[in-house]
């Protein structure tokens, strides 16, 4: 099957089935990794060593250690960062908003998944951030379905983000993912309805809204990997692996207890 640029790859039953195998453990250290903050205490690399740890005792390998170079296990983005923040010694603070995201390797077959959390007690409107944007990652799940065109998706999850007044980050995307970390096709999010190739079963997609409180510009900080949004508004970052099936989406990184709003 052809994608705008390249080849999307459908994935059997059995394949799927795997990646909801790695999709248990990027579920379970994300939430060992959200239980494990406390204001004023945890840092950012105290973070990306449990989850490696999480990663590694379930028989996993982290997707993203040594991944063109990247030096840790997670990517960890603190309140106007978007995404790819290097851990450090960077202690977590009350009314910080801390982005997660990590992904697996396992029996050679990725999943990838992340989370924006408050650390401690945050104002109403952040509050309000953090929810649209995960609400924002489900509506356009919803569109995953087998006979919608991929920018269904897209176009979801931007009008949904933006009818509360927020704003959708362009210069990324999310992906396909399977047996590599990123494979095609590119899923924005934000874009015109009914473009982009047909969805079939069988494909296996990363979607991730990254949803800023300001502007939707961005810039990459000197380290050559944090990307941080221009105006240095907050921004919130919701992602999941999702497999399109005959019987609709299937999340395969939903964490236990997590409800599909």
């Amino acid at each position: 099957m052809n994608g705008p640029s390249g080849v999307i790859r459908l994935k059997t039953k059995e394949e799927i089935e795997k990646m909801r195998t790695a999709g248990r453990v990027v579920a379970a250290a994300l939430t060992e990794v959200a239980a494990s903050v406390v204001p004023g205490k945890t840092t950012t690399l105290d973070l990306d060593k449990l989850a490696e740890t999480v990663i590694r005792t379930h028989g996993a390998i982290p997707s993203f250690k040594g991944y063109k170079g990247y030096p840790n296990a997670t990517c960890i983005a603190v309140n106007e960062e978007v995404v790819h923040g290097i851990p450090g010694p960077r202690p977590l603070k009350e009314g910080d908003i801390v982005g997660i995201d990590l992904g697996a390797i396992l029996e050679g077959y990725h999943a990838d998944s992340a989370i924006t959390i408050p650390v401690g007690g945050v104002s109403s409107e952040v509050q309000r951030l953090l929810k649209v944007t995960r609400e924002a990652l489900f509506v356009g799940i919803r569109m995953a379905v087998a006979g919608n065109r991929l920018t269904d998706i897209s176009h979801a999850i931007q009008q949904y983000a933006e009818s509360y007044r927020f704003s959708v980050v362009r210069e990324l995307v999310g992906h396909g993912i399977g047996r590599a970390m990123h494979e095609e096709p590119q899923v924005p999010n934000f874009g015109r309805p009914g473009r982009g190739p047909r969805l079939e079963a069988g494909m296996t997609l990363a979607i991730e809204p990254m949803v800023n409180a300001g502007g939707y510009g961005v810039e990459t900080l000197q380290d050559g990997w944090t990307i941080v949004t221009k105006d240095r508004s907050l921004s919130a970052h919701f992602e999941h692996t999702v497999a399109v099936t005959e019987n609709g989406p299937d999340v395969l990184t939903l964490r236990p207890g997590e409800t599909l709003p």
